[in-house]
């Protein structure tokens, strides 16, 4: 072979070289159990549709899906260490918006969004606003109107500050020109007895909230773009004039030492799962909104995202 040839095939070996000796390249990737770190306590909703895939996974790849619950700081706690892991595709981590993008603007987190290799997201919880039962709220209109005639009297419930509640929260009154106050609380359960207790107005959460407590406590509206199958009598914040259809995304980053093709391969791994009729039967069920964002569209569907999130970090007193 003359030196001229070798020297343009080398760029191709070179690429091939760095394809075939990386860990997870091996054909028939996933070879062995891959650790799934979800930086949120057990019995929420990342942790459920994780328990989930898990089963799926091994139905399709014969392996294990060892799922690993750390809590801590609103998901920071697994987010700041999660670069400082093998970037084999042997070690992903569940990861959230708008999360990622609110909490490093709040400047009490030691990582960056930019810093973050989300590689698949696959299902939103859509926002809703949500009453007791009981409630003298029988509408969103209702609602609106209470919160209008006594500004900042209405007390709406979420989950912690700097959330994707508390910016659903920020996004309702600038959308509908009304004042309420946001009250944080750490968890679901303490949540759900101060709403069933009344000493909340209402709360702003999901729809899989909405689906747990059906009978105990009514949706108003739904930041979807249709009306849910289970509850066509909830009209969306879409249908009412509000520029809003959003909630809290959930999919699932690498560390940013992870190779290209290794990225791609978590991310069609995770594809793989995602399109799996009965598991996607069962999030809708749940209240669920399910996407498939891959790794190619990525970039694409951050910058949209962020931009979107920059304009509620403002109402929220997060930017300038």
């Amino acid at each position: 072979m003359t030196p001229s040839r070798i020297a343009r095939l080398l760029p191709a070996l070179v690429a091939l070289f760095a394809a075939t000796s990386s860990p997870a390249f091996a054909a028939g990737y996933p070879e062995k159990s891959v650790q799934y770190l979800i930086p949120f306590v057990a019995g929420g909703e990342s942790d459920v549709v994780a328990r989930l895939q898990q089963q799926v996974f091994s139905q399709k790849f014969k392996q294990e899906m060892v799922v690993v619950n750390r809590a801590g700081g609103g998901g920071a706690l697994v987010w700041q260490q999660l670069n400082s892991l093998p970037g084999d595709g042997y070690t992903i981590a569940g990861i959230n918006l708008p999360h990622i993008v609110l909490q490093p603007l709040e400047g009490t987190v030691s990582y960056k969004t930019d810093e973050m290799t989300p590689v698949y997201f696959f299902h939103y919880t859509p926002d809703a606003l949500i009453v007791p039962s009981d409630s003298p709220f029988k509408t969103v209109q209702d609602f609106l109107k209470a919160a209008k005639d006594k500004p900042g009297t209405l007390n709406i419930a979420g989950s912690a500050l700097n959330s994707a509640n508390h910016a659903a929260h920020e996004k309702m009154n600038k959308e509908f020109g009304v004042k309420t106050t946001y009250v944080p609380f750490k968890g679901t359960g303490d949540l759900i007895a101060s709403v069933l207790g009344g000493h909340v107005s209402a709360a702003m959460s999901y729809t899989t909230l909405a689906i747990q407590q059906k009978g105990k406590m009514r949706m108003l509206a739904v930041a979807t773009e249709k009306r849910l199958p289970q509850f066509p009598d909830v009209p969306t914040f879409k249908e009412l004039g509000g520029n809003w259809v959003d909630g809290a995304y959930r999919g699932v980053a690498v560390p940013k030492s992870t190779p290209e093709n290794v990225r791609k391969q978590v991310s069609d791994m995770m594809d793989t799962l995602n399109k799996d009729p009965e598991l996607r039967k069962k999030m809708v069920d749940g209240g669920f909104e399910v996407i498939d964002i891959t790794y190619e569209k990525m970039p694409a569907f951050m910058k949209e995202r962020t931009q979107d999130y920059m304009g509620t970090a403002k109402l929220m007193g997060l930017v300038k």
